[in-house]
């Protein structure tokens, strides 16, 4: 983590956008828009989760901006999620980034009888490009590192 004693326009829109990104995705998550949130990925990305993240083998890898959507539409089995994103650092490299974000995220599922709450915290290792003028992830790297679920009041 750096001290920015001065930082010139364009390092800080840079940071800015990349910042706004990292937000639309979690924004897109909340809102179910699976295409939106599709869209914040380059074309050839590399998407993978670590359900557990002491484990050397992830749970799930994929290589292409299409191959999301079946695990963005996953988040349409819960009544309603909130993520939180928290601290986050980013190393500019002219057109190419990369940056460590925490996130702490809620997933609410509902069954007749109760209603659970899933609470997932998470780390994202991230490269970004700009293509175009525009930040897109081009690797996204999720660790959880702690769960827990429990029942809720309805």
């Amino acid at each position: 983590m750096g001290a920015h004693i001065s930082m010139s326009p364009a390092e800080a829109a840079d940071r800015l956008a990349i910042r706004e990104l990292v937000d639309a995705y979690a924004h897109c998550a909340d809102r179910r828009d699976a295409k939106g949130q599709m869209a914040l990925f380059t074309k050839d990305t590399h998407f993978v989760v670590f359900m557990d993240a002491k484990s050397s083998k992830p749970s799930t890898e994929l290589n292409r901006r299409e191959d999301l959507a079946p695990v963005f539409d996953d988040l349409n089995k819960y009544e309603a999620t909130t993520h939180f994103m928290g601290q986050s650092t980013v190393a500019l490299d002219g057109d190419r980034a990369t940056g460590e974000t925490y996130c702490i995220a809620h997933h609410v599922s509902a069954s007749a009888a109760k209603r659970t709450l899933f609470v997932a915290s998470l780390r994202y290792y991230d490269v970004f490009a700009k293509i175009d003028g525009k930040w897109l992830f081009a690797e996204r790297k999720l660790l959880v590192d702690w769960t827990d679920t429990h029942a809720i009041n309805t």
